[in-house]
């Protein structure tokens, strides 16, 4: 069973490699007519396949070849250790080897509906080291660096994995994980995802409902308003998203008589301001005289 996933996996690895020189023909390694401690895969393997299968791994988890092996990137292969196991990540490779062959071999007793299905390095890994989703990822830096990390970290994925089918982006997706940051007491980082989420998608429904919906929860109803009319406008006749424009709307009216009460406040307390600045400003007018007589005291005398 693992000769034939090995045996799959090399054809896949070679048809997405053929058409251009790589990096591992630009330094002109050499792969050995046998490789030393091969332990997943079998002892006399040729360095055609050898090469193929390290490089459809390197392709599957979008890391170098010193993810796994012993030695400094950007430096020529002939530098590196491949027989080391000092780096533990090549002990997970092989761990991860025997996983994959066992999750093929028990597909195999699985009866089919239609063609045969196969796992691959790809399948759950799509180009990340680590085969996460989005809200992982991200809670991941969140525990340990906390808010504004997570949002640098969104940030950095999304520009790096955007439309690759690693992560996923989409409106309501993205609308998921920061609703959980909400709800966990993080309005400001759930607020942010959603401003972006409806630069990146300002054509989705969704992208705008979801701002609306946490806008409207912290009391923005204004805002919520806004966003709920935009979300409409892109779906016109939305019963659901109508109500929520009535409910949003019908929170703002009730709350305009003590937005005016508090503005009407404000004004009286920016006119004593105000008032009080112009009575300082006439005391210090009014002092400076005095000042200036005492600093000219006594006069001065000419000698006799």
């Amino acid at each position: 069973m693992m000769a034939k996933t090995f045996s799959l996996t090399v054809a896949a690895v070679s048809g997405l490699l053929t058409g251009g020189p790589t990096e591992l023909a630009a330094q002109e390694w050499s792969w050995p007519e046998r490789a030393k401690d091969l332990r997943e895969l079998p002892a006399d393997f040729p360095p055609e396949r050898l090469s193929a299968v390290m490089r459809g791994f390197t392709s599957a988890l979008g890391v170098r070849c010193s993810y796994c092996h012993v030695g400094e990137e950007g430096q020529p292969l002939s530098t590196y250790d491949f027989v080391s196991d000092q780096n533990p990540n090549k002990d997970r490779a092989r761990a991860m080897l025997r996983l994959l062959g066992a999750v093929n071999e028990h597909l195999d007793g699985i009866e089919r509906s239609g063609p045969p299905v196969n796992m691959w390095c790809h399948t759950c890994h799509a180009g990340r080291p680590k085969p996460q989703t989005l809200g992982e990822a991200l809670e991941e830096r969140y525990e340990a660096e906390g808010s504004e990390a997570a949002l640098t970290r969104f940030r950095e994925l999304r520009e790096r994995y955007y439309g690759a089918g690693a992560y996923d982006f989409t409106p309501s997706s993205v609308a998921r994980v920061a609703a959980e940051f909400f709800a966990r007491g993080d309005t400001a980082l759930g607020r942010r995802m959603l401003e972006m989420n409806v630069e990146d998608h300002p054509d989705a429904v969704t992208s705008h409902e979801a701002l609306g919906d946490l806008l409207g929860e912290i009391g923005d109803a204004e805002a919520a308003r806004a966003a709920y009319r935009q979300a409409l406008e892109l779906s016109p006749g939305n019963a659901r998203i109508q109500a929520k424009l009535e409910r949003a709307t019908s929170r703002l009216e009730r709350a305009r008589p003590k937005l005016e009460r508090a503005r009407s406040k404000l004004e009286r307390t920016r006119s004593k301001l105000e008032r009080a600045r112009s009575k300082l400003e006439r005391a210090r007018s009014a002092v400076a005289p005095r000042t200036r007589d005492r600093e000219s005291w006594p006069p001065p005398y000419s000698k006799m």
